[in-house]
């Protein structure tokens, strides 16, 4: 009955039904035909499914990345990385990518970091001689960075299904974020020296004068993850007071600093918002509904114990969960993705002795991988959108920087010490 449900789930998925109410159809079927309990459960269960503080962090932080895009944090983030690398040979590219991850790290969201950098920096990336293909390929890998360098919505709803440390999530993603970070960037200088036109075109000298002008003019941005994160490491406020933080402080630096956010705005602001949020928050609702069927038919156990019997080596656990990954990242949302898959497949993991936040941390990145690996990468539909180009052509354009990413994630997880190496420094 358990099989038939799933099934049922993946062929309203698979149709077009969204995801939430795909997960409410077929547990609500499980419900019907089992008469286990009634159907007064399902509410109960939902609301039980939201009721968590963590979770209060997730609609905080969309409204911090909100309101960070209008107040021209972009473009002074933009402006600052290239004054600062802009005289690199390829420096443009250079800039895009750093300035996809100083973005990530203001909104922890791929498609707006591609909507917010994308719309700036792939028409100055044509002008300077990269095609149009590859500029939106750049931009969709680089806004993958956006779930995994701290803060992560993605790493908080993982915290919160598999009872994980998210501080120490956030903690562990900073390298990873890096790496990935540098890797996009060796990429872009491979294009650079094939090509002279982006070798040499438009290349800025540098000025100490302009990087210190610029640097004023974007402290504003610069301090808001230090702040964020340095608040939550050193202990003075949990991640979801330091989303409260982020938004008192986003709205001061856009209305009085900047001036970019005006009071009659707000409202949008909020209603889109809460739109993204209330997205999020119904999938979590309705996958509670799955979690406790899947705890009271003991699916959950079932499904790790016959794994076990031909899964018995890490390596062999490793190579199957990434496969794993990689082809639901790119089918699946990423929340409900989260939520379904993780407590059946992890606990399988930490029995052959890997590290839970190791585990944690991989599953997030695959599924993150996701955001740029068609069919469905958001933000591949998002590059999209912004550029014109039909989706094939889009994925031309993310060939190169993908396949370095898909490798990272490999490094990633048979090199565990590069994910735990910040967070057994930081204890």
């Amino acid at each position: 009955m358990v099989s038939m449900m799933f099934v049922v789930m993946l062929i309203l998925i698979l149709i077009g039904v969204p995801v939430a109410y795909s997960i409410l159809g077929a547990g609500s079927l499980f419900l019907i035909l089992t008469n286990i309990k009634p159907l007064l459960l399902i509410p109960q269960r939902m609301t039980t499914g939201l009721d968590s503080f963590p979770l209060l962090a997730v609609p905080l932080f969309i409204l911090v990345g909100e309101l960070m895009d209008r107040g021209g944090i972009s473009k002074r983030m933009i402006n600052w990385a290239e004054s600062l690398l802009g005289w690199v040979s390829g420096g443009l590219g250079i800039v895009t990518i750093v300035s996809c991850a100083m973005f990530a790290a203001l909104t922890g969201s791929g498609p707006a970091t591609v909507a917010a950098i994308g719309s700036i920096m792939i028409p100055s990336l044509i002008k300077n001689g990269y095609s149009i293909k590859t500029s939106a390929g750049m931009v969709a890998a680089g806004g993958a960075l956006g779930p995994i360098i701290p803060p992560s919505i993605p790493m908080i709803i993982y915290g919160v299904t598999m009872s994980l440390s998210i501080p120490k999530m956030f903690i562990a993603g900073i390298i990873p974020g890096l790496i990935l970070m540098l890797l996009l960037i060796v990429v872009n200088a491979f294009i650079s020296l094939k090509n002279p036109e982006v070798r040499n075109k438009n290349r800025k000298k540098f000025s100490l004068k302009e990087l210190l002008i610029n640097t004023w003019k974007a402290l504003g941005a610069l301090l808001l993850p230090v702040i964020i994160l340095g608040g939550i490491y050193s202990g003075i406020f949990t991640p979801t007071e330091a989303a409260a933080v982020g938004v008192v402080y986003s709205l001061i630096i856009g209305i009085f600093i900047y001036k970019e956010i005006k009071i009659k705005e707000l409202p949008n602001s909020l209603v889109k918002s809460l739109e993204t949020a209330a997205m999020v928050d119904i999938i979590i609702a309705a996958a509670n509904l799955l979690s406790w069927i899947m705890s009271t038919t003991g699916i959950g156990k079932t499904i790790t114990n016959i794994s076990a019997s031909f899964i018995n080596s890490k390596t062999t656990y490793l190579i199957v969960l990434m496969i794993i990954l990689f082809i639901v990242g790119a089918l699946m949302d990423t929340v409900a993705a989260i939520i379904i898959i993780a407590p059946v497949i992890v606990p399988l993991g930490i029995q052959l002795g890997l590290d839970s936040l190791h585990l944690g941390m991989i599953f997030v990145i695959n599924l993150v991988i996701g955001y740029v690996t068609p069919p469905f990468g958001y933000n591949l539909f998002t590059a999209c959108s912004i550029t014109g180009l039909k989706f094939n052509e889009i994925v031309k354009g993310v060939w190169p920087f993908l396949l370095i990413e898909i490798a990272a994630v490999f490094l990633f997880a048979f090199v565990p010490e590069i994910v735990l190496f910040l967070p057994n420094i930081i204890k």
